[in-house]
């Protein structure tokens, strides 16, 4: 299967990792396991993967860590895969790199949409042979070709699902959309979304784009509906 994906699973619970297995194999995905961060990383750094499962707790390196080093190198979705529950681990996971997670324990059908979701929003990025012009909205001037977006001539360091955000925002400006909408829109999947991971996006990128972060002129919260990027 020439477009058959090859997805590496990084999971020291041997029982677990064989359950993902089965379940994306019958998914008509390529699966490779391995159970320690030393050997994952590796494997992620030196071989062709077009998704990675990572697990938090894990011997030779955490989950973290492991994510940051490899988001560092790799431009491909990485889905963190753990019993935690505490916001704060999601919100970790979600600033190193993280493109989504999953909770344990998880239904095989929700980590399959995950996977496809996600798959699919990173193709979808990929530039087309007819690429749109340049978009400016503000001080912001996005390059859909090149996979960029910069404010005030200066290109912002952004992570693939904030990129896509906020190039889903410049095309919608002064629209206000709610968190389950947004979740909806740019990692699509419908009611399986976490409010945690868009607000752990938003205050990313007001990081990278607000004089003050703290009080965002751009992108701008609507209390008690959503948000909206606010160009006049």
């Amino acid at each position: 299967m020439p477009d058959q994906k090859h997805l590496l699973i990084i999971e020291d619970d041997t029982d677990i990792a064989s359950i993902e297995r089965d379940y994306l194999e019958l998914g008509g995905y390529s699966v490779t396991i391995t159970g320690d961060g030393t050997t994952g990383l590796d494997l992620a750094l030196h071989q062709k993967f077009d998704l990675i499962l990572l697990d938090i707790m894990l011997p030779g390196m955490d989950g973290f860590q492991l994510c940051k080093s490899i988001r560092a190198v790799k431009d491909i979705p990485i889905l963190m895969v753990t019993a935690r529950t505490e916001d704060v681990d999601k919100i970790r996971g979600l600033g190193f790199g993280a493109d989504d997670y999953i909770e344990k324990p998880f239904s095989p059908s929700v980590l399959v949409a995950r996977v496809r979701a996600n798959l699919a929003q990173y193709d979808r990025l990929k530039p087309a042979p007819n690429t749109p012009e340049l978009l400016h909205v503000g001080p912001l001037t996005a390059d859909p070709a090149r996979h960029l977006i910069s404010k005030n001539g200066s290109e912002l360091n952004l992570k693939n699902k904030e990129y896509e955000l906020l190039l889903f925002l410049m095309r919608h400006p002064n629209q206000v959309y709610s968190r389950e909408d947004l979740y909806e829109l740019i990692w699509g999947l419908e009611s399986l979304g976490d409010n945690i991971t868009v607000a752990v996006h938003i205050n990313r990128l007001r990081e990278k784009i607000e004089e003050i972060p703290s009080d965002p002129k751009l992108l701008q919260t609507v209390w008690g509906i959503g948000y909206r990027l606010h160009v006049v």
